[in-house]
């Protein structure tokens, strides 16, 4: 026996009887306006990512269409835009390493904070999320929640076998307080507000 099993099956033995159920997440007041959609652009342009609107029937990607034609290497995960690296067809992480733009849609965005939720169902390959030069990520403005608390009460943490919230593009500051983006992960986050089912933006 491994010492991976060894250890589960001494937890398993040893776990107390009875239900020991989460404890209940509160409701709190929340800190944002009721105008989902522009509080998490300003959360998200604060985190240093910026929100743009979906283009015309066509092309919802316009608003990012220089970035994806100056890229070499564009991964998406999404029917909105074909690229040219299959995601399904990657075997190892590594493989990923060489992307420009990667482009997903986000499971859903929070207000008060700028970030977007993804699964493994919407990445396909989870480490595109860091190791791209670019994210584009698709959103639909019905998919705002207020805030991280109504975030968890929904039910993708708990189906999903890998979730992650992301919020702006990587950044890291000195001592002397100089920010610098991209140091360990994308370098710039763009959300498209792209609803599901193709229509225009709602505000």
């Amino acid at each position: 026996m491994s010492a991976r099993a060894a250890t589960l099956a001494a937890i398993r033995a040893n776990r107390p009887a009875g239900d020991y159920p989460l404890p209940a997440v509160p409701d709190f007041a929340p800190l944002v306006s009721d105008d989902r959609v522009a509080a998490f652009g300003e959360a998200l342009a604060r985190m240093g990512g910026r929100v743009v609107e979906a283009g015309p029937a066509g092309d919802p990607l316009a608003g990012v269409r220089d970035r994806l034609d100056a890229a070499a290497v564009v991964a998406s995960a999404v029917p909105e835009h074909a690229g040219n690296r299959d995601l399904a067809a990657v075997t190892r992480p590594q493989a990923v390493d060489d992307v420009d733009v990667a482009i997903v849609r986000a499971r859903f965005g929070v207000a008060e904070t700028g970030s977007v939720l993804f699964t493994e169902a919407e990445l396909v390959v989870n480490a595109v999320a860091y190791l791209a030069q670019h994210l584009v990520v698709l959103l639909d403005p019905a998919d705002i929640v207020v805030n991280i608390q109504a975030a968890y009460k929904r039910p993708d943490f708990a189906r999903a076998a890998y979730a992650v919230l992301h919020t702006g593009p990587s950044a890291t500051a000195d001592i002397e307080g100089v920010l610098i983006h991209g140091a360990q992960g994308v370098r710039s986050l763009t959300v498209v507000l792209c609803p599901r089912d193709g229509t225009a933006a709602r505000g």
